[in-house]
């Protein structure tokens, strides 16, 4: 069965064509009976408006794009399906691309495939090919980097001062050997999260020891790996605490501790960062600090959105962190005299 026209609905119902589309898309220049005619006549002949042409015409895709090199792990689940539902509700579809070829992705954005991109990895898009964008009036919000232009703008969690925070409650706890377990180096939150827990043992006049910095890549598997190294290239140095840069980090560090012999957290805390799904149920279930994933989402689709529409110009936000305290962290005792030691 071939698929019914315009012509088609024009014909049927003996109008023209330029009404047929006047009609189908509210244009206020028909009577309301011809109008209320040719929509039943559509919908009589299950006529389906050629959505590309519409678009097309109007020069929007009704499109938003979404650049990252890696869409794995909790919390991308929830950072895409969050976005997806939103686009959905404003009247937009979500593609997703994946890639680390910076020439796919800039051919991508520059080509005008979608109305608007949410960007993820720094690295991916540097200063001259923002430079590039903003010339080219491209909408674009950056997940985790500052950037504020006209047509761009940033949601930000604020993992500096998370960083610091979650320090500074392990330290209150009467930990003063803390080591912390890096993600990606080029990447904004990981980079910030190291420099709040440097900041919070300098302001404590703690020992700063190049040894306590691991590197974990966000990863179960080399988190585990670097610590069990650490364990075994320096058992004399063992920390009271390990804050790991996510919460995989962090599972990945309980089990490499558990590997060894060691009790979490009778024997050495351990805190992660996002609370995904997974870190109550974890055993022991994680002490970490909330990231709003979900709302993080949301503000990004909906600021994009705002500047397409030409509602908003660009504009940073960041989302603060919070402390969730379960059983994956404990006071530090001295198990010499049995004492509390709170700082």
């Amino acid at each position: 069965m071939s698929k019914v026209t315009i012509k088609d609905v024009a014909r049927e119902a003996g109008v023209s064509i330029s009404t047929v589309s006047n009609a189908l898309n509210d244009v206020d220049v028909l009577n309301p009976a011809t109008k209320a005619h040719v929509l039943e006549v559509a919908r009589r002949l299950n006529y389906i408006p050629n959505l590309n042409g519409k678009l097309l015409k109007s020069g929007e895709s009704k499109m938003l794009g979404f650049f990252t090199t890696s869409v794995s792990g909790p919390y991308f689940y929830k950072l895409v399906e969050v976005m997806a539902r939103e686009c959905e509700k404003l009247g937009y579809g979500l593609n997703v691309f994946i890639s680390k070829d910076k020439q796919v992705i800039l051919s991508n954005i520059l080509g005008r495939r979608v109305d608007g991109v949410i960007i993820f990895e720094d690295w991916l898009i540097d200063e001259k090919d923002v430079a590039t964008m903003e010339k080219e009036n491209v909408h674009a919000v950056f997940l985790d980097r500052v950037i504020k232009k006209d047509t761009m703008g940033s949601v930000i969690f604020d993992s500096y001062v998370a960083g610091y925070e979650a320090t500074k409650y392990l330290i209150k706890l009467g930990h003063k050997k803390i080591a912390y377990i890096s993600g990606v180096d080029t990447m904004y939150d990981s980079v910030q999260r190291q420099e709040g827990y440097l900041a919070a043992l300098k302001e404590y006049q703690l020992e700063i020891d190049e040894n306590y910095l691991l590197q974990g890549y966000f990863e179960e598997e080399s988190t585990y790996n670097a610590v069990k190294s650490f364990i075994h290239m320096h058992p004399e140095k063992l920390p009271d605490a390990f804050l790991a840069g996510n919460d995989i980090s962090a599972i990945g560090c309980i089990n490499a501790l558990k590997s060894e012999g060691y009790q979490v957290p009778e024997d050495i805390s351990v805190m992660g960062f996002d609370d995904i799904e997974l870190a109550k149920y974890f055993s022991p279930p994680l002490t970490t600090v909330k990231n709003q994933i979900a709302r993080q989402g949301i503000l990004a689709i909906d600021h994009l959105v705002q500047m397409i529409q030409k509602k908003e110009k660009g504009k940073i936000q960041k989302l603060p962190g919070e402390i969730v305290v379960r059983h994956s962290s404990n006071v530090k005792i001295d198990w010499n005299n049995k004492v509390n030691l709170p700082i």
